[in-house]
């Protein structure tokens, strides 16, 4: 499995429109928002908040984007011969979402050094810290997601659900545009999904509290179900190849 995992990275990283994308867009876009004024609170406040926000746009996007290209690999026989290893297909899906999780550091670094550097945005090493442990290990559901994408969907159809989901996800998050915007109806359904909680962990710990249980209970549940999705996914994906 280290193997293939170690693989797996390589031929990600080495991606350069990911590179381009995955890492350059999640940046422009908070160096767009950030002087938008749409986020609640002081120009302090609400630039902490969207630098949170962008920070997990890029990383979600990123994990999702892992998947993507799944549906190329069932084409050239490439799951056909992950079934021939000893590997059973909860390793071939664990080691696929290690890989999505490993390759949104990047994006999150980018945009939270933006924040630093361009920005001025002051924080303690902790929160730091604590800000990037948090965005990297939290996008582990949408890395699970994005692979059930892969493993299931034919190329353009795994591609338009990768652009779906993204946009999606983070829209109604209240990434792009703070929740409390919303409609209260809109408002509700934002506080089960997960891409809310996965940066509500992060804006508590950039406001100086501690991530609330609640967020991490929903996350972990999400967590599961994403994971389920992506082994059906791959055992269904296999067959067809």
């Amino acid at each position: 499995m280290i193997g293939y995992l170690r693989l797996e990275l390589m031929r990600v990283l080495r991606d350069a429109t990911f590179l381009m994308f995955g890492i350059g867009l999640p940046v422009v876009m908070y160096l767009l928002f950030s002087n938008l004024g749409l986020a609640p609170g002081d120009r302090h406040d609400a630039g902490l908040f969207v630098m949170v926000s962008m920070a997990a746009y890029g990383g979600l996007g990123a994990a999702l984007n892992n998947g993507a290209g799944l549906a190329e690999d069932r084409t050239r026989g490439w799951l056909r011969q992950l079934r021939l290893t000893p590997m059973t297909p909860g390793a071939v899906v664990a080691a696929k979402a290690v890989t999505g999780v490993v390759v949104v550091v990047p994006a999150v670094v980018a945009v939270l050094a933006a924040g630093r550097v361009i920005n001025g945005v002051e924080l303690g090493f902790g929160q730091w810290a604590a800000l990037v442990g948090l965005l990297w290990v939290g996008t582990l559901p949408f890395a699970l997601l994005g692979l059930g994408n892969g493993y299931l969907m034919s190329g353009q159809a795994a591609g338009l659900a990768t652009v779906v989901c993204s946009m999606g996800l983070s829209v109604v998050g209240g990434l792009w545009f703070p929740a409390s915007l919303f409609p209260s109806w809109l408002a509700a359904i934002a506080r089960w999904t997960p891409t809310a909680n996965y940066a509500d962990l992060s804006w508590h710990v950039a406001f100086g509290a501690a991530p609330t249980l609640r967020s991490v209970a929903v996350l972990t549940g999400w967590l599961a179900l994403f994971g389920l999705y992506a082994r059906f996914a791959y055992r269904r994906g296999a067959r067809k190849v």
